[in-house]
């Protein structure tokens, strides 16, 4: 097809800060996880469409769970007062309290 113009799993940003490959990005209302590391100013690669360890707050969440980005604690958390929606818990079995890291299936970007 002459007008595809890409598969739409990653997007090319600025980076408005100094990014580190594996860091969850917030761009306007899309997430992503960078791909890259490169300094603000440079082009980054963010991955749009997958299912990605985050860090997470503390406490257990059940697959299928609504779950938010922390931008004051950078971490994963199930409460979204004051904190942005990022897609769901994609854990076959509810993550204990003590996990570190909560395997996440970003939004949509559309």
């Amino acid at each position: 097809m002459k007008n595809l113009v890409q598969d739409g799993k990653t997007l090319k940003v600025t980076a408005a800060a100094d990014t580190t490959a594996g860091s969850l990005v917030i761009v306007g209302d899309t997430v992503g996880v960078a791909f890259n590391t490169c300094k603000a100013g440079e082009t980054l690669i963010l991955s749009v469409d997958l299912v990605y360890d985050l860090p997470k707050a503390t406490g257990a969440i059940n697959p299928g769970v609504k779950v938010y980005w922390s931008a004051a604690n950078s971490n994963v958390t199930t409460t979204a007062s004051g904190n942005t929606l990022i897609g769901r818990c994609w854990a076959s079995a509810a993550l204990a309290s003590d996990a570190t890291t909560v395997p996440v299936k970003l939004l949509p970007t559309v």
